[in-house]
């Protein structure tokens, strides 16, 4: 049975076998001639030519000297073959440094094509990568909206469960109970009962453990999860810092431009646009320009994103309510208030 190929094998095929034929056609892939006689050869060769008829014409036209010194035959002899030698061999030498400079010129574009082709290659095959779910991350999101279903269909049969029971059972808003226990009016949920989230715990679970051995901020974050709001932000941001780590964008990496706490508390008041700007500090190029071609090409990422912003504009807005101007700026610095900036600069939050 043949097996299919993936569309990004197809893709990255595509763009191989069209830099192919565009090389082959100008004949930069074909196998190189080398010819024996070339343009440089023929010129040398002239020259030399020249040069050696000169010579000749010059000691044949020239009177014949008297008769020499024994000891000055032999030096003006080696004089005389150097003054017709000499020459030539500078001509070749000249040549064969131009014809090996030629080589390497040629040498140079064969291997240029051929680097540009295997990006060309590359650069298709991450595009058909990104134009694909990936199918961990389709995955688990499936098992959370399962899990929500799961609990939603919980809820409502405990719902109907109390709707049915008898009216006479507890006619009363409040119900009298053990002397070891509080007073509780019917409808109260058990949430209600948690003690709020404090403010220190809320900053570090925002901002993750650091390392494995960060015992306070797995306390931290142990704390935040049960806590309603705070589990679904932390949550929807693990989800994105997840998607972004896939093509190699870490929040510890950023450095981001602070904003005043006063421009955060106009953003939790509702501005948007142009007046909250220096909120979206982030400035590394290279994480905007991956970050923004994922919100399009991965329906995915742009829907985790999306989410992950809502959650965090619905929280902040209320932790921002009793938060002092330091605690405001000490949230801005972790890692999800980050991925906050990098994302709302993508979505056009403040544009």
């Amino acid at each position: 049975m043949t097996e299919t190929p993936p569309p990004e094998t197809e893709t990255a095929k595509v763009a191989v076998t069209g830099v192919k034929a565009r090389t082959t056609s100008l004949g930069i892939y074909d196998k190189p001639k080398h010819e024996v006689i070339t343009a440089i050869e023929v010129i040398a060769i002239g020259l030399s030519a020249v040069w050696l008829l000169g010579a000749a014409a010059f000691f044949i036209i020239m009177p014949a000297p008297a008769e020499p010194v024994a000891d000055e035959s032999g030096l003006r002899f080696l004089m005389t073959m150097l003054a017709i030698f000499m020459p030539v061999a500078m001509i070749w030498v000249a040549a064969t440094a131009a014809r090996a400079s030629r080589v390497m010129r040629e040498e140079s574009q064969r291997l240029q094509t051929a680097i540009d082709g295997i990006r060309q290659a590359y650069i298709a095959q991450q595009q058909g990568q990104h134009s694909r779910p990936d199918s961990s991350v389709a995955k688990r999101l499936d098992e959370i909206a399962a899990a929500t279903r799961k609990t939603e269909v919980a809820l409502a049969k405990f719902q109907s469960r109390r709707d049915e029971a008898p009216r006479a059972v507890a006619p009363q808003a409040v119900i009298a109970v053990t002397d070891d226990q509080q007073m509780l009016a019917l409808g109260t949920q058990a949430t209600d009962m948690m003690p709020l989230l404090a403010t220190e715990d809320f900053i570090r679970a925002l901002n993750f453990p650091e390392t494995a051995d960060d015992t306070v901020g797995f306390a931290s974050l142990r704390r935040a999860l049960k806590d309603r709001s705070t589990s679904q932000l932390v949550q929807a941001a693990q989800d994105v810092l997840t998607l972004l780590s896939q093509d190699g964008i870490y929040m510890d990496d950023l450095r981001p431009d602070r904003a005043r706490p006063e421009t955060w508390r106009q953003f939790a008041s509702g501005t948007r646009g142009r007046p909250i700007a220096a909120l979206g500090g982030i400035r590394d190029r290279s994480s905007l320009a991956l970050t923004n071609a994922r919100m399009k090409q991965d329906p995915i990422f742009r829907d985790a994103a999306h989410h992950f912003l809502r959650h965090f504009d619905k929280t902040f807005s209320t932790f921002e309510s009793n938060a002092s101007d330091g605690e405001i700026s000490a949230m801005a610095d972790t890692r999800t208030a980050r991925a906050f900036m990098l994302l709302g600069r993508c979505a056009g939050t403040f544009d």
